[in-house]
C-alpha cells in the first residue's frame, strides 16, 4: 500500500534525480528544441509577413490586382494571351463536408492561359464521382473539365495511379500539370502564381505549397495542426526547399511524357507516398524544389476529427519513412526517423520532469523539510522556469506565424469568407503538441514493424521500400476518412443529393455574406 510519506519521498528523491547532470542537460536540450522551433516560426512569419507588405505596397500604387498579381501589367491581354496551358489533375476519394467548397475555389481559379481540371476516382462507385458530377454540371461549359475512372491500382497506391491516369489523359499542348488533393482550397491566383514562377525559372523541378491547418476545435484537430506546423518552416522560404507536400505539386508535363529521371516508373513501379517519390528524385538528380511564398492553403479540418483519426492520420505519416527508392534515400529516411523520434520525445521529457518538479515543491511546501530539499527543490523550479518562459516564447511564435498566414490567406482571397485566429484555442495547442510530439515515435516504431498500413480501405504492404502487395476487403473499408471526414462508402450507383444540396446551400451563403476583417 503507497503511504503520503512514501509518495512524497518517491517525489523528493525523483526531483533529486532529476537535478543530476544528465537530467539537467536533457531539460536544457527540451529548451533549446523549444527556442529553435520559435526561431524557425519567426523566420517563416518573416518570409510570408514580407509577401504582405510587398501586396500593400503594390496596392497603395494602384493595384487593386494585387492578390493576383504584384505587377499589373502582367493582366495586359496581350501576357494573358501567351500563358501556358496547365493541366490539374485531383485524385479523389470519398465525399467530405468541405469538397465542394475546395473543389469550387479550384475550377473557378482566375487563371488567365488555358486551363483544363481533370478529377480522377477509382470507380463510379466512389461518392466523389457523383458529387463532382453535379458539380461540373453547374458550370457546364464555362469550365474544361472532366470526370476520369482510373480503375483499380495493383501495382503502386490508389492515389499514384489516379495521377497517372490523369497525367496520361491530359491535353497535348499541356506544359505544366498541378496534381492538388481534393481538400485544397486555392485562391483565385494560385495557378497563376505557380505558373509565373515555373516561367521565370525553368530550372525549377517542382513547385509546391503548404497546408494552413483552420482546428475543429476537437484534440484530434489540434494534434493535426501541431503536426503540420514544425514542418511548416520548411515550406515558407520563399524559394528554394528540399521539402515538398503532395497536395499541392507543380512540374513539367514533358518530364511525364518522356519519364525524365524515371517519373513515371518510378511512381508506378511499387510508389507508396507521390510527395516522398518525387523528393527522392530531386534529390538523387539535384532538382530544384521552390515553394513561392503566397503558397499557402486554408485546410478546415472535420468538425468531428476524433482522436482515433488523428492517429490512423500519424500511421500513414510516418509510414512514408519506410518507403524509399535507393539506398541514399532509406539512409536519409532512417535518419529522419531516428532525428524525429529523439526531438519528439526529447520535446516532451522536459515537461515531464518540470511535472515532478512542481509537484515536489508543492509537497515540500506544505511539509517541514530539510534544507537539502529546499536546495534541490529550487534548483528544480529555476529549471521550470526556464522551461516555462521558453515555451511563452515558443507559443508567441507559433501565435504569430498563424496570425500571418491567416491575414495572407485572407488578403489572397479577398472574396471568400474571412479567416479569424479568434477560433484557436491555445491552451489545447500546447496540449496537442505534447500529445503529438509523445506519440509520433510510437507511430513510427509500429510503421516499421508492421510494414503494411490501411490507407482509405486499401491494405499496402511493402517490400524493400516499395509496395509488394494491395489487399482490398469490404472490412478494411472505413465509413469516412481521417481527416476531412469525407463518406468512402455512400450508396454504389445512387447520388448523395441531401449532402451535395445542403453543401451547396452552405458555400452559396459564405459566398454572399459579407466579410469580416477579424485577424
Amino acid at each position: 500500500m503507497v503511504t503520503v510519506d512514501s509518495f512524497d519521498a518517491f517525489l523528493f528523491n525523483a526531483s533529486r534525480a532529476l537535478c543530476s547532470p544528465l537530467a539537467v542537460f536533457i531539460q536544457i536540450q527540451g529548451c533549446l528544441i523549444v527556442l529553435i522551433l520559435a526561431l524557425g516560426w519567426a523566420l517563416a512569419a518573416y518570409v510570408r509577413g514580407r509577401e504582405i507588405r510587398r501586396m500593400k505596397s503594390s496596392m497603395k500604387s494602384g493595384n487593386s490586382f494585387a492578390f493576383l498579381t504584384l505587377d499589373i501589367n502582367e493582366l495586359e491581354h496581350s501576357n494573358q494571351a501567351n500563358l501556358p496551358r496547365v493541366t490539374v489533375v485531383m485524385p479523389l476519394k470519398g465525399f467530405g463536408e468541405h469538397n465542394l467548397h475546395n473543389w469550387r475555389s479550384q475550377i473557378t481559379s482566375l487563371y488567365g492561359g488555358p486551363l483544363e481540371f481533370l478529377f480522377v476516382v477509382e470507380s463510379t462507385a466512389d461518392p466523389a464521382y457523383h458529387a463532382v458530377k453535379c458539380l461540373l454540371a453547374d458550370f457546364k461549359d464555362a469550365v474544361e473539365a472532366k470526370v476520369i475512372v482510373a480503375g483499380l491500382s495493383t501495382t503502386c497506391s490508389q492515389k499514384i495511379h489516379n495521377q497517372l491516369v490523369g497525367v496520361d489523359q491530359m491535353h497535348k499542348d499541356t506544359k505544366y500539370v498541378l496534381f492538388l488533393d481534393d481538400d485544397v482550397r486555392l485562391h483565385p491566383g494560385s495557378i497563376g502564381a505557380l505558373t509565373t514562377e515555373m516561367e521565370k525559372n525553368p530550372d525549377i523541378f517542382i513547385q509546391t505549397g503548404y497546408p494552413l491547418d483552420l482546428p475543429s476545435g476537437t484534440l484530434g484537430s489540434y494534434c493535426i495542426y501541431g503536426y503540420h506546423m514544425p514542418c511548416s518552416m520548411g515550406f515558407a522560404t520563399g524559394g528554394k526547399t528540399f521539402f515538398l507536400w503532395g497536395g499541392c505539386m507543380m512540374m513539367h508535363a514533358n518530364d511525364f511524357r518522356t519519364d525524365r529521371h524515371c517519373v513515371v516508373s518510378g511512381l508506378r513501379d511499387g510508389g507508396y507516398s507521390d510527395d516522398m517519390t518525387l523528393a527522392a528524385i530531386a534529390g538523387a538528380h539535384k532538382r530544384l524544389i521552390t515553394s513561392p511564398p503566397v503558397a499557402v492553403f486554408p485546410h478546415p479540418l472535420a468538425t468531428d476529427l476524433t482522436f482515433p483519426r488523428y492517429w490512423n492520420y500519424l500511421r500513414k505519416q510516418t509510414f512514408v519513412l519506410e518507403s524509399y527508392t535507393t539506398k541514399v534515400n532509406w539512409i536519409m529516411n532512417r535518419a529522419l526517423f531516428t532525428s524525429h523520434c529523439y526531438l519528439s520525445w526529447g520535446f516532451v521529457s522536459p515537461y515531464v520532469m518540470a511535472g515532478i518538479h512542481v509537484a515536489a515543491a508543492l509537497r515540500h511546501y506544505l511539509k517541514e523539510n530539510s534544507l537539502e530539499g529546499t536546495v534541490m527543490t529550487c534548483n528544480g523550479l529555476l529549471l521550470v522556469a526556464c522551461l516555462a518562459v521558453c515555451t511563452v516564447i515558443e507559443l508567441l511564435s507559433m501565435w504569430n506565424l498563424t496570425r500571418i498566414e491567416v491575414h495572407l490567406c485572407n488578403m489572397l482571397s479577398p472574396e471568400a469568407p474571412q479567416l479569424s485566429l479568434a477560433s484557436y484555442n491555445w491552451c489545447l495547442v500546447f496540449i496537442a503538441m505534447l500529445v503529438d510530439n509523445f506519440l509520433y515515435p510510437l507511430s513510427a516504431m509500429r510503421s516499421h514493424l508492421s510494414q503494411s498500413i490501411n490507407w482509405s480501405g486499401i491494405r499496402y504492404h511493402l517490400k524493400d521500400g516499395k509496395i509488394c502487395k494491395i489487399d482490398r476487403h469490404k472490412h478494411l473499408v472505413p465509413k469516412i476518412t481521417d481527416l476531412a471526414g469525407k463518406d468512402l462508402l455512400g450508396k454504389q450507383g445512387s447520388i448523395p443529393k441531401v449532402a451535395i444540396i445542403s453543401t451547396l446551400s452552405r458555400t452559396l451563403a459564405q459566398w454572399r455574406q459579407p466579410k469580416k476583417y477579424n485577424i
